[in-house]
């Protein structure tokens, strides 16, 4: 056994050393191999330490450094060119001074939040659409990579296909591109780019780089990527880790954008801006704990020798029991896990006297993404119950939206969002609330609606008409409550002194709600018959006794005379167009008070608004106007009768005069033209001819007869009465006749239907008042001036042509030296 032994033992470590050797071998062949030919990318084994699955292997990492050192886009990806309105939005956007770049992370959180309020309705109707484990979470998860300065913003929502990317981040701008760059460009106010549909955008206020990394169900991975030079890059994502479902946004941040790196700052933001987004907000958070480990062995003999010297031979034994147990310490350990930042309740779901003025600020904040320091005018936070049953909140907004009535019956924008049982549905229901409502912001979640139906079965539910019903009621008495604690708005002085010192904030309120939305108000009377009285409550207008404040129909009843029947008003331009109107004389001086109506609606309301607590509303510039009888009415009548004949049977045939009559409102103006009762007035006239596709054939049948009202007590009618009644075939009357006509009606606000005739009447009273012969013609112009200015116009040109020849010669003399130098 001894003989072998030896020569065994030789022979097994030389074995041993040949398989070490081809080992090695391979290995290096292996690697030779990985060289020539790179797979695809694996995943780590280790992703549960990483839950938001964005870890990837060393290979990855490293390629990926190179290519954001590089900043350009990947080679292999597909290019494309910015549509024109997007480059100028972005080349404003990083080129902007704008200080409060905060808002990029509060656009991408709600375009996240979007995306996921997308992806749970469709789960509605189809549960398999959410996947399984962690793509059924729907959440925004917030992470940093600060040696790389990238933030990351991950959600789970719908994600976007290949074509989604181009189309939403690229080539086809929103409509409200141009639009907000407009707004840009005039205020210098970046803060509502949400309101516009391009927050998206705001990201290059702090990155230089962003990838945008999107999975969609029924689409690849891919990869969005731009510099914000012009172009973007779209590629298929096969290295970065599968989303399952979703989008990412990596954001390379700036140098000067460093400050995004830290918790601290994004926790700040989140809470700001995003504190009642309806999803959770994880935010990869580092966290110091405390962690046993073992103690150093210096340490524990310093410690074992200072015991062994001051205990006693009994503790000895106990420390020697102690030796055997492994000796530990405490160290601070820097760990990494999700932590939640918006964990307020839902506002709508809590007890309304729970809630603080500051949490409603911030929810109509987030609700409207309305950033501005502005808070809202009001609110209404209210339950329903009974047969339907919800819960709501309205806001009044600060200022109307840009285009409120710019596109006010073709536009189908709704500020209203609906929740069925906390699932976000929708936010185009225009069934929820009247158009002339869509300007109130808020949310009304229902308990009574089905949730496994489509859109246009939810449109057509029964309780939707409740539900509006009650809403409609709600935003009118908050409304209504507006005024009621505005101290303006009080008749009583003394209540109006008292309730100012206790409220100061809430004085003028009104005023500033009427002059945002008043006229949503008058087309809510126009178009809403059921609500009418309640909306003319909220109605406010200058009066001739207002004083410039304005005054609501109750408090103009309250002011009326005993003998006044009918409520006074008049249409125009302007105030103070109103206030020097022929047709108010009289109501002026026996202290009559007149309502001014100056907006082109009014016109459109009064059609409407036929009276208001049993008191009919009376247009000043039309017939029926009453203001007592005299005893001299008949005497006045009989006096001017034909004078009243003459003239209507002189101005019939070339004007579309229906009547001359006494007139009872005049004062200091010989005559005014009125219309009759039920046709158009001529403030009416003016603004139907002004429209763009304006009929004037149909016009004709819409205007209102004519009447001319003179005034018996002026000189002028007087004379005019007597001259007709010595020669009523007197030309010269006739023609005076005309003109005071034609006069009548431009002061009573008619257009002239011929201006020429009208200003050669003028010119001709101006020459008999100058003692001019009417036959006086106009001077000739001289022809020897004109030939002078001919020749002179010709000089000038020869001079110019000369000119110009010259600087062809200089020119072309140049080109040859040049050439010459060549």
């Amino acid at each position: 056994m001894r003989k072998w032994t030896l020569p065994s033992a030789i022979f097994l470590l030389s074995l041993l050393i040949l398989i070490s050797d081809q080992g090695r071998k391979i290995e290096a062949n292996a690697a030779s191999d990985s060289e020539e030919h790179v797979d695809l990318p694996k995943v780590e084994d280790k992703i549960g330490a990483v839950p938001s699955g964005l870890s990837t292997d060393s290979d990855v990492v490293k390629r990926e450094a190179e290519s954001i050192s590089k900043k350009s886009l990947r080679s292999n990806a597909e290019k494309f060119e910015f549509q024109a309105e997007v480059s100028r939005l972005m080349d404003i956007i990083i080129n902007s001074l704008y200080s409060n770049k905060d808002i990029f992370l509060r656009e991408l959180i709600s375009n996240a939040s979007d995306a996921l309020d997308k992806i749970r309705f469709l789960s509605l109707t189809d549960k398999e659409i959410l996947g399984e484990g962690d793509n059924a979470k729907l959440e925004i998860q917030i992470k940093l990579d600060k040696e790389k300065k990238i933030l990351s913003i991950r959600d789970r929502g719908i994600g976007m296909t290949k074509e989604d990317l181009i189309k939403n981040l690229g080539t086809i701008a929103k409509s409200g591109t141009s639009s907000f760059v407009e707004k840009m460009q005039k205020t210098g106010d970046l803060n509502l780019i949400g309101q516009f549909g391009v927050g998206f955008y705001s990201v290059y206020l702090v990155a230089d780089y962003v990838e945008v990394i999107s999975k969609h169900n029924d689409d690849k991975q891919y990869v969005w990527e731009s510099k914000a030079d012009g172009a973007f890059a779209i590629s298929e994502d096969t290295w970065n880790e599968p989303l399952g479902r979703g989008t990412e946004i990596r954001i390379h941040l700036r140098d000067e954008a460093q400050e995004y790196l830290e918790e601290f700052k994004l926790k700040e933001l989140v809470k700001k801006y995003s504190e009642f987004i309806n999803f959770p907000i994880n935010l990869w958070a580092s966290k110091e704990v405390d962690v046993e480990v073992p103690a150093d062995e210096v340490e524990s003999s310093e410690e074992e020798e200072e015991e062994s010297s001051k205990a006693s031979s009994e503790e000895e034994i106990e420390d020697e029991d102690a030796e055997k147990k492994p000796k530990t310490k405490t160290v601070k350990e820097t760990t990494y896990e999700w932590e939640l930042l918006n964990d307020v309740k839902a506002i709508w779901l809590r007890n309304p006297k729970d809630v603080t003025e500051e949490e409603y600020n911030k929810f109509y904040h987030s609700l409207a993404k309305d950033f501005s320091d502005e808070k809202p005018v009001t609110w209404s936070h209210f339950s329903a119950e009974g047969d339907v049953e919800f819960k709501a909140v309205l806001f009044v907004p600060p200022k109307a939206p840009r285009d409120l009535y710019e596109s006010y019956y073709n536009g189908n924008k709704s500020n209203l969002k609906l929740y069925v049982r906390r699932v976000f549905i929708s936010d185009e229901f225009d069934e929820l609330l009247p158009k002339y409502l869509s300007f109130l912001q808020g949310l009304v979640d229902s308990d009574s609606l089905p949730l496994n139906v489509s859109r246009e079965m939810l449109q057509q539910h029964s309780s939707l008409k409740t539900i509006k019903k009650k809403l409609i009621r709600k935003a009118l008495d908050m409304i209504r409550k507006i005024a009621e604690e505005d101290p303006d708005e009080s008749n009583d002085k003394e209540k109006k002194e008292e309730v100012s010192s206790d409220n100061d904030e809430k004085r003028g309120q009104y005023s500033k709600f009427w002059k945002e939305f008043g006229k949503s108000i008058k087309l809510g009377i126009i178009e809403d018959a059921t609500n009418r009285n309640r909306l003319a409550k909220l109605l406010r207008f200058e009066t001739s006794k207002s004083e410039g404040k304005l005054t609501s129909l109750d408090q103009y009843i309250s002011r009326m005379k005993s003998e006044q029947k009918d409520i006074f008003y008049i249409t125009g331009t302007s105030k103070e167009q109103l206030e020097k109107s022929p047709f108010l004389e009289q109501l002026k001086k026996k202290n009559y008070e007149v309502i001014f109506f100056t907006d082109p609606v009014d016109e459109y309301l009064m059609q409407y608004l036929m009276d208001y607590e049993d008191k009919k509303f009376q247009n000043v510039s039309k017939e029926g106007l009453k203001l007592g009888k005299s005893s001299k009415d008949k005497e006045l009548k009989e006096s001017f009768k034909d004078l009243t004949k003459w003239w209507k049977k002189s101005l019939a045939a070339s004007e579309n005069l229906d009547d001359v009559k006494i007139s009872h409102r005049l004062d200091n103006t010989p005559c005014v033209v009125v219309t009759s009762k039920f046709g158009w007035s001529a403030n009416m006239e003016r603004i139907m001819q002004s429209q763009t596709l304006a009929n004037t054939a149909s016009q004709a049948y819409m205007r209102g007869k004519r009447v001319l009202e003179i005034n018996p007590r002026h000189p002028i009618i007087k004379e005019l009465r007597d001259r007709v009644a010595n020669n009523p075939e007197d030309e010269g009357v006739k023609q005076t006749a005309q003109l005071i006509y034609q006069t009548a009606l431009f002061e009573s606000g008619f257009i002239l239907n011929d201006p020429k005739e009208f200003a050669s009447r003028i010119y001709d009273s101006v020459k008999s008042s100058l003692d001019i012969n009417p036959e006086a013609t106009v001077d000739e112009e001289d022809e020897t001036e004109e030939v002078e200015s001919e020749e002179s116009d010709a000089k000038e040109a020869a001079s110019t042509s000369e000119a110009e020849a010259e600087a062809e010669a200089e020119a072309a003399n140049d080109a040859a030296d040049v050439k010459d130098e060549l």
